[in-house]
């Protein structure tokens, strides 16, 4: 199992809240949305073939180039047709008829992958069952409209959000050629299976993962396909989106780098927007929830440079069903250097075997406190902490590796108490995280959400609506460097990248040089004239840059 080690890439506390990763209460579920309308809606375009296969030892293996649909005019974009790589692993003795589905990225215009990666055919090895990924999700890049722009990934997702925002098209969002993309390549494996080259074989039931934006797309692929038996979306913390991105704002008080498309398209500034409770209604997947009953395993990072790791207080707790939630200390939104996949596996293991996995419930009896309820005993139970005792913030980039584990014992009722002291500066997020035994090829690990004390959010009161201006924080290694600058700022060069820029110091120098803060209203592309400035500052011995996204005008630092 070694290679599974490498795999990577607002409600306000309340006391005494219980969660559980049981929820049986019935809600009334959700209409039909016009994503169900795009993705049942017939398209002869659909399409596949066998480009490669191969049979080594124990392992058949495919790669099939399938076409899944045809998404808007020729006018419209410049790649109406969907086409993906979808590699595919077969054991050769196939154990159940569940099949297992990721969701990958990647751009058009490659050559064919020689096969399924090393991921795939490991985790087809370990669970005897058919492994597939479906790559190209989204297609990308696409260039709209004819302006030239070639966008990909967030770019190309918040640009067909204001599109619909303009027009009222409820097809124009991204999510729905992803998610249709996704239900033709489980159409593509069971016909495979199901076909002389495949053996003949029945692969009607899926579970489906993928991280980031495809796990955006699991969780809608869950929704609106009843061959889905379990999901498990990764480093996708951001359900019930109003919600979360006005916690974002309030925590940090700044947009975070990761999250520029959604600001360079100005549709975090516009929450009042009146269409955008329909925009949340066709994409969010907490609208969706009342569906999602299957069993999820909710995969998240605890340093995501995208979300801040208190997120799933806005929608854990309201998801219906068999439900795990897992926190991974020490990484951002890559996973990397961490076990993750070892609780992807184990997960699925549990599926298979046609088994309810360990049950257990947590309660906040009071802000600095977890109480841990386990129905089934653990291995292992663990408490980690990170204090950051200058900002509300736990992002890995950030913070660095902060998060430390301690050992918990049991209670003599066998409940486990995490009590955590607040800091007197600053702010601690913690977590407790159970470790089981599922009977799998490798460990289910579990953890409650993430409770930051003091649960205060100090920009709580700070306007993220107003125009967008661009910051620069690093040390200069000098006073004549800083001086330099201040002559440097007034050339055509910057006057090309942004407006009125503003730098300021906190009038101290030392061994670590001067700390300086450089603040700018943007007139290009955000990225690429804040890299410019920050490869021009590097040039000049500056470090430690970190770069955010402003409301506003930024205030000077004091002196």
């Amino acid at each position: 199992m070694k290679l599974l080690k490498q795999w990577t890439a607002v409600l306000l506390f309340a006391v005494a809240v219980c969660q559980t990763n049981r929820c049986l209460a019935k809600e009334t579920p959700s209409a039909r949305t016009a994503l169900d309308d795009y993705v049942q809606k017939k398209d002869d375009t659909y399409s596949w073939e066998i480009v490669k296969s191969d049979t080594a030892g124990d392992m058949q293996t495919f790669v099939l180039t399938m076409n899944s649909q045809t998404w808007r005019t020729k006018e419209e974009v410049d790649r109406p047709v969907w086409q993906h790589w979808v590699t595919i692993a077969v054991p050769k003795e196939i154990k159940s008829s569940t099949g297992f589905m990721f969701i990958g990225g990647g751009a058009n215009g490659r050559n064919a992958p020689d096969g399924p990666d090393e991921r795939t055919t490991e985790i087809a090895r370990a669970t005897g069952t058919v492994v597939a990924e479906i790559r190209m999700t989204p297609n990308q890049p696409l260039v709209f409209n004819g302006d030239g722009q070639k966008r990909t990934e967030d770019d190309l997702i918040a640009y067909t959000w204001v599109k619909f925002l303009e027009t009222g098209d409820a097809t124009w969002p991204a999510r729905n050629p992803m998610v249709k993309g996704v239900v033709r390549a489980m159409d593509a494996v069971s016909e495979l299976m199901a076909s002389e080259e495949g053996g003949k074989r029945t692969i009607d039931k899926y579970v489906v993962a993928g991280g980031s934006k495809r796990g955006w797309t699991t969780w809608l692929v869950g929704a609106v396909d009843d061959r889905v038996v379990g999901i498990s979306p990764i480093v996708i913390d951001i359900l019930n989106l109003e919600k979360s991105m006005g916690h974002h704002f309030s925590a940090y008080g700044f947009y975070a780098p990761s999250i520029v498309d959604y600001v360079e398209h100005k549709l975090v500034q516009i929450p009042t927007h009146p269409r955008m409770p329909e925009l949340f209604a066709l994409v969010d997947p907490y609208h969706y929830r009342h569906r999602l009953k299957m069993p999820k395993l909710v995969l998240n990072a605890a340093g995501d440079q995208f979300f801040p790791p208190d997120l799933s207080r806005h929608y854990f707790d309201d998801l219906q069903g068999e439900k795990y939630l897992r926190y991974v200390p020490n990484t951002d939104h890559g996973l990397g250097n961490s076990d993750a996949l070892d609780t992807l596996v184990a997960f699925y293991s549990m599926i298979l075997a046609g088994k309810e996995g360990p049950e257990y419930s947590w309660e906040r009896p009071a802000e600095n406190v977890f109480h841990v309820k386990p129905v089934d005993k653990p291995k292992k139970v663990v408490l980690w902490q990170a204090v950051n005792p200058e900002a509300r913030d736990f992002r890995l980039e950030s913070l660095g590796p902060e998060y430390k584990s301690q050992e918990l014992e049991a209670e003599d009722d066998g409940t486990y108490l995490a009590e955590v002291e607040v800091p007197e500066k600053g702010w601690k997020a913690f977590f407790v995280e159970l470790t089981y035994d599922v009977g799998a090829p490798t460990p289910l690990k579990v953890t409650t959400n993430v409770g930051i004390v003091p649960d205060v959010f100090p920009f709580a009161d700070k306007d993220p609506t107003l125009p967008t201006s661009l910051t620069l924080r690093f040390q200069a290694p000098n006073e004549g460097v800083v001086k330099f600058l201040v002559t440097a700022l007034e050339s055509p060069e910057m006057r090309e990248i942004g407006d009125d820029p503003v730098l300021t110091t906190d009038g101290k120098s030392g061994d670590g040089g001067v700390s300086v803060v450089l603040n700018w209203v943007p007139k290009g592309p955000f990225e690429k004239g804040a890299g410019a400035i920050a490869g021009y500052l590097e040039k000049l011995g500056c470090s430690n840059l970190v770069f955010q996204i402003e409301s506003g005008r930024l205030a000077p630092l004091a002196k």
